[in-house]
């Protein structure tokens, strides 16, 4: 039996009824880029986290960015965060001129190690960058500890992460700023780039808003004197449903285009609706995996969730000790599946020039080495959960 990685069109199948109008109505206002689609959206996802402000902005890895910058990131400080990421999450603090600074991840569930942290941080860090890895939330507690005894600021990454819970609360309110994408195949994803960073904290918000739109107008400002210290006298900004801002022409800080449309916010506000039921039945499959796979030898499967640290099981990964064998049979059993992460961050070529060898984090080299993710998505059928299990124990 063929099963896919992942089926786009299975979810849209179901969710046409829904998600067809919401789109048509988005088109048919005209509110292309912002507007009361992606004001609705950013209060919907606001409400949804337990935050006071969620700013949407062109993708996850612009998130980054905008985020490091509200945090008042500079070239030339550093960043610590983890090796065991997809490559926006470094590449975002490299892209603003700061250095990213890798400490290796816990073996049983990819994070960042807090333990490893403190040891890290030099006169030039600025911020921790956690990544709750596969919907596996991080140690935000501990990480955030060590961080505010040294007066640093804590930007986590939740990209596979929207709707997991640390201690009952969703994440997303724990650190100075959380950035989110909803890439299409995310948990919660749109119909093509979005992203968001949400935040408690209020000057955070506002520059996020100035850096989404150039560093313009009031919120521009604003932002420059957060960032920089200079006030500006005669503040002055269009009615937030003006068709023409004129005060959009006087720039304060260096910004960038990366405004969240009215169309992605419509499918997003739908999708929203249903992305409880869908989280819990990523849940079911992974507990139909790790019982089906117990015992199996040479198998390590993933920590199931706790009160104190749930999944949204954005991936299930497994271990094994032959992960090119496992995919390469797997594929030829028609199984798809995920080779996430081939290399970690500290080895791939971009980063040649930190200075970081084979062995310099050796726990994520060794995860790289083994983690194979299994099919999860939400609309999978009982018959090709089991057609996964019994490749996978056939192999082994």
């Amino acid at each position: 039996m063929s099963v896919p990685f992942f089926n786009l069109s299975r979810q849209y199948a179901l969710l046409a009824g829904e998600l067809e109008p919401a789109i048509k109505e988005s088109a048919a206002s005209c509110a292309y880029i912002g507007g009361k689609y992606v004001a609705a959206f950013e209060k919907e996802i606001s409400e949804y986290l337990g935050v006071r402000h969620a700013v949407g902005v062109g993708n996850g890895t612009d998130a980054l960015m905008l985020a490091l910058r509200a945090c008042n990131v500079r070239a030339g400080d550093e960043v610590i965060t983890t090796p065991f990421s997809f490559f926006a999450t470094a590449e975002a603090i490299a892209a603003i001129g700061a250095t990213p600074v890798f400490v290796d991840v816990l073996e049983d569930d990819f994070n960042m190690d807090p333990a490893l942290v403190e040891a890290a941080i030099t006169p030039r860090t600025k911020a921790v960058l956690p990544v709750h890895i596969f919907g596996q939330p991080a140690d935000l507690e501990a990480i955030a500890q060590t961080a505010r005894k040294h007066g640093l600021k804590v930007i986590d990454d939740a990209a596979q992460a929207i709707g997991a819970a640390i201690g009952g609360k969703r994440v997303g309110g724990f650190a100075d700023a959380t950035t989110w994408s909803f890439y299409p195949t995310k948990n919660l994803g749109a119909c093509g780039d979005a992203g968001m960073v949400t935040t408690n904290d209020d000057g955070v918000a506002t520059v996020l808003r100035a850096l989404r739109e150039h560093g313009a107008a009031k919120n521009g400002a604003i932002a420059r004197e957060l960032l920089d210290g200079i006030t500006e006298d005669g503040l002055q900004d269009a009615p937030a449903d003006a068709l023409y801002n004129p005060f959009k022409y006087f720039n304060y800080i260096i910004g960038y285009n990366s405004r969240l449309d009215g169309i992605q916010a419509a499918a997003l506000s739908v999708k929203l609706r249903h992305l409880d039921a869908f989280n819990a039945k990523r849940e079911e499959i992974s507990e139909f995996y790790t019982g089906a796979l117990k015992g199996v030898d040479g198998l390590i499967a993933p920590p199931r969730s706790t009160p104190a640290k749930h999944s949204c099981w954005h991936q299930y990964a497994i271990r094994v000790d032959d992960k090119k064998g496992m995919v390469a049979y797997l594929g030829e059993q028609g199984i798809g599946a995920g080779e996430f992460y081939p290399v970690p961050l500290h080895l791939q070529k971009a980063f040649a020039g930190l200075g970081y060898r084979e062995g310099s984090l050796p726990v994520a080299e060794k995860l790289c080495g083994q983690t194979v993710c299994l099919p999860i998505f939400p609309e999978l059928s009982q018959e090709e959960l089991e057609a996964v299990t019994i490749a996978v124990k056939s192999f082994l």
